[in-house]
């Protein structure tokens, strides 16, 4: 079971996860938590003010993290023994904050190995005052530090998880507690190297972190609890009267994830699909939903969801050389895959390649090592609207709705996946909103009633 920053925000919704845990303990969980709602984003904040000298703003930022954790800890707690132990764990976790903080305002440069040594915290607070609250409810809690679970390699910032490491470390570190009939809580998103430092499994990682634990144990469910009631069928910030889906498929799931749908991380589904675990998504806030169940065996649509995504860069690289010329792909991908930047969309033609990169940090780099292969031009501020559903190919029919609810629209890319269950459409990044409510209107309006 894991729950996100919204589900564990404050004293009042980690009561409400309390009471969820306490409906599943006879079916054994294990329970991973993220940082208290916004802890994340602020302590990246604290980093890059102690880079950049403003230490007075940076341990400023430190206190009031100290300061809502410690409340959020007496209102659970109260101020007797067990409060005073746990505010004393609390208060040294922050007392390293501020150190760390303070060496960043002295060196000026943070590493990404201090970045995750910082990023980590928040996982670490929030799983201490979560064992805390569910012991004084009457659950047998015990807290587990990720670090001796989750190993990784040493990409720091976004570490590659060990899943065979893994798997021996969760049989041999939760299973027990599992058996005992004790409930494990452990922080998402932190993992460690083979000589145990600190590492990170990107910005979502949480959700990761519970499907890589449940594979290692073979659990028979996978419960991701957050604040919508399930997947829907858009995003509701852009469609009010999105529905919610009930069944979605392995494929479908990890496609939508991939393509901006952000109520799952994109890598949470392989390590279930590996081990056929069936991954749920639940509301902490009505726990009583259905909520969606994702599965190989859910029903076959046309379109199943839409998802968008802005703030893409689309580079393109044409060159007469590549006409009939072997190995010319190749080359460009190697590029990518030595500055580490996932490419999402690819077309190609004889002469040309273009393709789509959310993460543009290392832009220029790759530029520069793209450059002896052809011409190369870059689009910025460009979005992406990928129509997710297993029939989307079994005719022509959905992908020509698609491009008729744009009549009008600018289309920069096409592309159909090549497992034919995403039709991809790169338009510009401030039409992502309402090209995504014509598409919705053409697969999803409700018939209005005589």
């Amino acid at each position: 079971m894991k729950f996100g920053g919204t589900s564990v925000a404050d004293a009042a919704a980690i009561r409400r996860t309390g009471e969820i845990v306490r409906g599943r303990l006879a079916r054994r969980p294990i329970v991973v938590v993220s940082a208290l709602g916004g802890v994340t984003n602020l302590l990246l904040s604290i980093a890059r003010q102690a880079t950049s000298g403003q230490e007075i703003a940076a341990q400023s930022h430190v206190q009031e993290l100290r300061e809502r954790h410690l409340a959020c800890a007496r209102e659970l707690l109260g101020d007797g023994p067990a409060g005073t132990e746990l505010a004393t764990e609390l208060s040294a976790l922050h007392d390293d904050l501020a150190a760390l903080a303070g060496a960043l305002t002295v060196l000026g440069h943070a590493t990404p190995r201090s970045l995750d040594a910082i990023a980590a915290m928040g996982e670490q607070l929030s799983s201490l005052i979560v064992v805390a609250a569910f012991a004084r409810a009457g659950i047998d809690a015990v807290h587990v530090d990720a670090r001796d679970v989750i190993a990784t390699d040493d990409h720091f910032g976004r570490a590659e998880p060990q899943p065979e490491a893994i798997a021996t470390a969760a049989r041999a570190t939760l299973a027990p507690l599992v058996r005992a009939r004790q409930v494990p809580v452990l922080g998402g998103f932190v993992g460690a190297t083979a000589t145990r430092v600190t590492t990170t499994l990107g910005r979502g990682g949480s959700d990761y972190s519970a499907s890589l634990v449940g594979a290692a144990l073979k659990a028979d469910a996978i419960e991701i609890w957050t604040d919508v009631d399930g997947m829907l069928t858009a995003d509701p910030r852009l469609i009010p009267d999105a529905q919610l889906i009930g069944e979605i498929r392995f494929d479908e799931a990890s496609e939508l994830a991939s393509f901006g749908a952000k109520v799952l991380h994109p890598s949470t589904i392989a390590p279930a699909v590996h081990r056929g675990i069936p991954v749920f998504i639940f509301n902490s806030r009505h726990p009583a939903g259905t909520g969606t169940r994702i599965t190989f065996d859910a029903p076959r649509r046309p379109v199943t969801a839409i998802a968008g995504k802005t703030g893409v860069t689309v580079v393109k690289v044409r060159s007469p050389r590549m006409l009939l010329a072997t190995g010319t792909l190749r080359s460009i991908f190697e590029v990518f895959e030595r500055h580490r930047t996932s490419i999402d969309v690819v077309a190609t033609s004889e002469v040309s390649v273009s393709v789509t990169i959310d993460d543009a940090t290392r832009l220029e780099a790759l530029l520069g090592d793209l450059q002896p292969i052809g011409d190369v031009s870059v689009e910025r501020n460009r979005g992406i609207i990928s129509l997710v559903g297993a029939g989307i190919s079994d005719t022509s029919a959905p992908m020509a709705r698609a491009l008729g609810a744009l009549d009008g629209a600018r289309v920069h890319m096409v592309s159909l996946s090549a497992s034919g269950i995403n039709l991809t459409l790169i338009v510009d990044g401030d039409q992502v909103a309402p090209c995504t409510r014509r598409l919705h209107d053409a697969f999803f309006a409700r018939p209005v009633a005589a």
